[in-house]
Protein backbone atom coordinates (compact mmCIF):
# COMPACT_ATOMS: atom_id res chain seq x y z
CA UNK A 1 0.00 0.00 0.00
CA UNK A 2 1.63 3.33 -0.82
CA UNK A 3 1.51 6.20 1.52
CA UNK A 4 0.97 8.80 -0.73
CA UNK A 5 -1.23 10.28 -3.02
CA UNK A 6 -2.04 12.10 -6.23
CA UNK A 7 -3.91 15.32 -6.04
CA UNK A 8 -5.07 17.22 -9.17
CA UNK A 9 -5.06 21.40 -8.06
CA UNK A 10 -6.71 23.55 -10.58
CA UNK A 11 -7.26 26.61 -8.16
CA UNK A 12 -5.72 28.28 -5.15
CA UNK A 13 -3.64 25.23 -4.41
CA UNK A 14 -1.85 25.29 -8.03
CA UNK A 15 0.61 28.12 -5.34
CA UNK A 16 2.87 26.04 -3.61
CA UNK A 17 3.11 28.55 -0.57
CA UNK A 18 -0.81 27.97 -0.87
CA UNK A 19 -1.68 23.57 -0.28
CA UNK A 20 1.58 23.68 1.90
CA UNK A 21 -0.02 25.95 4.62
CA UNK A 22 -2.26 22.81 5.32
CA UNK A 23 -0.36 20.15 3.79
CA UNK A 24 3.11 20.43 4.48
CA UNK A 25 4.05 17.12 2.44
CA UNK A 26 3.06 18.46 -0.56
CA UNK A 27 5.45 18.13 -3.32
CA UNK A 28 5.03 18.86 -7.01
CA UNK A 29 5.12 16.32 -9.20
CA UNK A 30 3.96 17.63 -12.71
CA UNK A 31 1.47 19.64 -14.55
CA UNK A 32 -1.47 18.11 -16.36
CA UNK A 33 -4.69 18.95 -17.64
CA UNK A 34 -8.23 16.91 -17.55
CA UNK A 35 -10.67 16.67 -20.62
CA UNK A 36 -13.91 17.02 -20.73
CA UNK A 37 -14.21 19.38 -17.85
CA UNK A 38 -14.39 23.35 -18.10
CA UNK A 39 -12.97 25.90 -15.06
CA UNK A 40 -16.22 27.65 -13.90
CA UNK A 41 -16.68 29.50 -10.48
CA UNK A 42 -20.43 29.26 -8.83
CA UNK A 43 -20.27 29.20 -5.36
CA UNK A 44 -19.55 32.59 -3.20
CA UNK A 45 -16.64 31.55 -0.23
CA UNK A 46 -16.23 33.66 2.18
CA UNK A 47 -12.21 33.07 3.31
CA UNK A 48 -12.05 34.49 -0.67
CA UNK A 49 -14.80 37.08 -0.46
CA UNK A 50 -16.12 35.74 -4.11
CA UNK A 51 -17.04 32.93 -5.86
CA UNK A 52 -14.39 29.58 -5.57
CA UNK A 53 -13.27 27.26 -9.04
CA UNK A 54 -14.67 24.02 -9.80
CA UNK A 55 -14.81 21.97 -12.51
CA UNK A 56 -17.70 20.98 -14.52
CA UNK A 57 -18.34 18.30 -17.07
CA UNK A 58 -18.26 19.78 -20.12
CA UNK A 59 -17.40 18.22 -23.87
CA UNK A 60 -14.44 19.61 -25.92
CA UNK A 61 -12.76 20.72 -22.53
CA UNK A 62 -9.68 20.55 -20.45
CA UNK A 63 -8.74 22.36 -17.49
CA UNK A 64 -4.88 22.67 -16.66
CA UNK A 65 -3.21 21.94 -13.05
CA UNK A 66 -0.45 20.68 -11.48
CA UNK A 67 -0.06 16.72 -9.68
CA UNK A 68 0.77 16.91 -6.48
CA UNK A 69 1.89 14.26 -4.47
CA UNK A 70 1.12 14.23 -0.67
CA UNK A 71 1.29 12.05 2.46
CA UNK A 72 -1.95 10.23 3.62
CA UNK A 73 -1.59 11.73 6.48
CA UNK A 74 -2.64 14.88 4.88
CA UNK A 75 -5.60 13.64 3.27
CA UNK A 76 -8.12 14.87 6.15
CA UNK A 77 -6.34 17.97 6.05
CA UNK A 78 -7.03 18.50 2.86
CA UNK A 79 -10.97 17.52 2.56
CA UNK A 80 -10.60 19.79 5.51
CA UNK A 81 -9.20 22.33 3.16
CA UNK A 82 -11.62 22.16 0.68
CA UNK A 83 -14.46 21.79 2.91
CA UNK A 84 -15.77 18.66 1.88
CA UNK A 85 -17.48 17.97 5.93
CA UNK A 86 -19.81 20.91 4.98
CA UNK A 87 -21.01 19.59 1.00
CA UNK A 88 -19.00 22.58 -0.41
CA UNK A 89 -16.78 19.78 -2.62
CA UNK A 90 -16.51 16.44 -2.93
CA UNK A 91 -13.55 14.66 -4.09
CA UNK A 92 -13.38 12.29 -7.01
CA UNK A 93 -10.76 10.37 -9.11
CA UNK A 94 -9.98 11.92 -12.50
CA UNK A 95 -7.37 11.11 -14.77
CA UNK A 96 -4.61 13.48 -15.68
CA UNK A 97 -2.30 13.84 -18.43
CA UNK A 98 1.16 14.90 -18.16
CA UNK A 99 2.50 16.82 -20.99
CA UNK A 100 5.25 13.54 -21.79
CA UNK A 101 1.76 11.42 -22.35
CA UNK A 102 1.82 9.85 -18.99
CA UNK A 103 -2.05 9.45 -17.47
CA UNK A 104 -2.26 9.86 -13.74
CA UNK A 105 -4.79 8.77 -11.28
CA UNK A 106 -5.31 11.83 -9.18
CA UNK A 107 -8.01 13.38 -6.63
CA UNK A 108 -9.85 16.19 -7.55
CA UNK A 109 -12.67 18.34 -5.69
CA UNK A 110 -15.64 19.37 -7.16
CA UNK A 111 -18.24 21.62 -6.23
CA UNK A 112 -20.96 20.12 -5.03
CA UNK A 113 -24.51 21.90 -7.11
CA UNK A 114 -22.23 23.14 -10.19
CA UNK A 115 -24.08 25.23 -12.55
CA UNK A 116 -25.53 23.00 -15.87
CA UNK A 117 -25.36 26.23 -17.89
CA UNK A 118 -22.02 27.87 -19.52
CA UNK A 119 -21.27 31.50 -19.52
CA UNK A 120 -18.35 32.72 -21.07
CA UNK A 121 -15.85 34.01 -17.96
CA UNK A 122 -15.56 37.49 -19.64
CA UNK A 123 -19.66 37.53 -19.19
CA UNK A 124 -19.55 36.03 -15.79
CA UNK A 125 -22.09 38.02 -13.45
CA UNK A 126 -20.76 39.63 -10.24
CA UNK A 127 -21.85 36.47 -8.32
CA UNK A 128 -19.89 34.21 -10.63
CA UNK A 129 -16.70 36.22 -10.00
CA UNK A 130 -13.67 35.41 -8.19
CA UNK A 131 -11.80 38.13 -5.62
CA UNK A 132 -8.71 39.86 -6.85
CA UNK A 133 -6.61 37.73 -4.18
CA UNK A 134 -7.75 34.52 -5.31
CA UNK A 135 -7.44 34.90 -8.98
CA UNK A 136 -4.19 36.35 -8.57
CA UNK A 137 -3.27 33.34 -6.51
CA UNK A 138 -4.06 31.20 -9.60
CA UNK A 139 -2.54 32.86 -12.35
CA UNK A 140 0.32 33.19 -9.97
CA UNK A 141 0.19 29.55 -9.12
CA UNK A 142 0.11 28.70 -13.22
CA UNK A 143 2.65 30.90 -13.83
CA UNK A 144 4.91 29.45 -10.83
CA UNK A 145 4.35 25.74 -12.69
CA UNK A 146 4.56 26.77 -16.02
CA UNK A 147 1.13 25.88 -17.36
CA UNK A 148 0.98 26.57 -20.55
CA UNK A 149 0.65 29.90 -22.22
CA UNK A 150 -2.65 29.84 -23.70
CA UNK A 151 -4.21 28.67 -20.83
CA UNK A 152 -2.65 31.81 -18.53
CA UNK A 153 -3.96 34.07 -21.40
CA UNK A 154 -7.41 32.33 -20.61
CA UNK A 155 -7.39 32.49 -16.88
CA UNK A 156 -6.59 36.26 -17.35
CA UNK A 157 -9.37 36.72 -19.38
CA UNK A 158 -11.51 36.08 -15.85
CA UNK A 159 -13.17 38.85 -14.44
CA UNK A 160 -12.78 39.29 -10.60
CA UNK A 161 -15.48 40.86 -8.37
CA UNK A 162 -13.27 44.09 -6.97
CA UNK A 163 -13.42 42.93 -3.64
CA UNK A 164 -11.03 45.51 -1.74
CA UNK A 165 -11.93 44.32 1.85
CA UNK A 166 -9.78 42.21 4.25
CA UNK A 167 -9.68 38.41 3.92
CA UNK A 168 -10.24 35.21 6.25
CA UNK A 169 -6.82 33.76 5.42
CA UNK A 170 -3.89 33.53 7.53
CA UNK A 171 -0.91 34.32 5.72
CA UNK A 172 -0.88 36.84 2.37
CA UNK A 173 -0.03 34.62 -0.26
CA UNK A 174 0.42 37.68 -2.93
CA UNK A 175 3.58 37.19 -4.90
CA UNK A 176 5.31 40.25 -6.84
Amino acid sequence: MSSTFLYFAYGSNLLAKRIRLSNPTAIMKDIGYIKNFRLDFNRYSKRWCGSSATIVETENSVVWGVVWELDKCNLATLDNQEGVQDNIYHAMSVNVETPDGRTLDCRVYQQCNNPKEYIKPEDFPMDKRPSPLYLSMILNGAKENSLPADYIKFLKTIPHNGYEGEYDISLSLIQN
